[in-house]
């Protein structure tokens, strides 16, 4: 379904900024866009030493996405920033 969670909690992440998803749930960072048409976020688990991250490539026209079980819908991406909602 394409709509917007609506009452989720609105969220701007500029370059490298930093978002947990939840208690319990994975962290997420804004990595731009490597093309015109597809912006990436990475998935980071774990931290310091222990901790691993990979990015995630999604076309600009898709805005419903899950990360780690969590709903988020993309609002707005452009090469400095992306504006999400999360559920």
């Amino acid at each position: 379904m394409n709509q917007s969670p609506g009452m989720g909690k609105r969220v701007i992440l500029g370059i490298g900024d930093d978002f947990h998803l939840r208690l319990g749930k994975d962290h997420i960072a804004y990595a731009g866009m490597p093309a015109e048409d597809v912006y990436s976020i990475v998935q980071k688990k774990g931290s310091g030493y222990q901790g691993f991250a990979w990015n995630l490539f999604f076309p600009r026209s898709r805005q419903d996405i899950t990360i780690d079980g969590v709903r988020v819908w993309v609002e707005r991406a452009t090469p400095e920033e992306i504006e999400l909602r999360v559920a």
